[in-house]
C-alpha cells in the first residue's frame, strides 16, 4: 500500500514512469473484470483503455480517503462496464468475440466448458455479478470489492455466497442434463 501511495503521489506531480508502473500492476486485473462483465474482446480492450485514460485525466484529483488507487480504478471501470452495457442495451449478454480468463483445469475437472461459466454467470443479478467478477476475475479481496462496490463486506459475503450457491445449482443441473440424469 505504501509503494502504490508512493507511485500515486509522483503520477500526480507529473511522473509518467509512476503511472506506468500503476498501469503494469492493474492492468490485468482491471481487463479481466471488464472481459467478464462485458464479455467480448474489442470491448474490454477498449474499456481498459478508457480506464487508465480517464485514471490519467483524473490523477490529480485522487485524495487517499480509505479507498486505495486500485480500488478507485475498479470504480471507474465498473462504471464504464454499465455505461457501455446500457449503451448497447445488452446488461449481461456476452460480446461477439468471448474472452475468458478462469482457471481452465478446474473447469475440464468439472467438465464445464467456459462458454457454459459465462453463461451460467450471466444469469446472477447484476450486484451477484459484479462481486463475482471483481473477487475471482479481478481477483480483489472482500474489502477491496466492498470498496470498490460502495457495499459493507458483509454484504459482499453475502453476494458472494448466494451467486456460488446459484452457480452451484445452475451448472449441477447442466451436467446432470448432459449426463442424462
Amino acid at each position: 500500500m505504501q509503494e502504490e501511495r508512493s507511485l500515486v503521489e509522483r503520477a500526480q506531480r507529473g511522473d509518467g514512469e509512476a503511472f506506468a508502473r500503476l498501469y503494469e500492476e492493474n492492468f490485468d486485473r482491471i481487463y479481466r473484470y471488464i472481459a467478464l462483465r462485458v464479455g467480448g474482446k474489442a470491448d474490454a480492450e477498449d474499456l481498459t483503455a478508457q480506464v487508465f485514460l480517464k485514471a490519467l485525466e483524473s490523477i490529480a484529483s485522487f485524495r487517499w480517503r480509505g479507498v486505495s488507487f486500485s480500488a478507485w480504478l475498479f470504480r471507474i471501470a465498473r462504471n464504464l462496464a454499465i455505461d457501455q452495457l446500457r449503451k448497447k442495451g445488452r446488461e449481461g449478454r456476452l460480446g461477439d468475440e468471448p474472452v475468458y480468463h478462469f482457471d481452465l483445469a478446474a473447469v475440464a475437472e468439472k467438465r464445464l466448458t467456459m462458454e457454459q461459466l459465462v453463461i451460467a454467470v450471466e444469469g446472477l443479478t447484476p450486484a451477484q455479478r459484479d462481486v463475482i467478477a471483481l473477487r475471482f476475475a479481478a481477483g480483489l479481496s472482500i474489502t477491496e470489492t466492498a470498496k470498490v462496490l460502495g457495499k459493507r463486506e458483509g454484504a459482499v459475503k453475502a453476494l458472494q455466497h448466494s451467486a456460488l450457491v446459484a452457480l452451484r445449482k445452475r451448472l449441477y443441473r447442466w451436467r446432470n442434463d448432459e449426463q442424462g440424469i
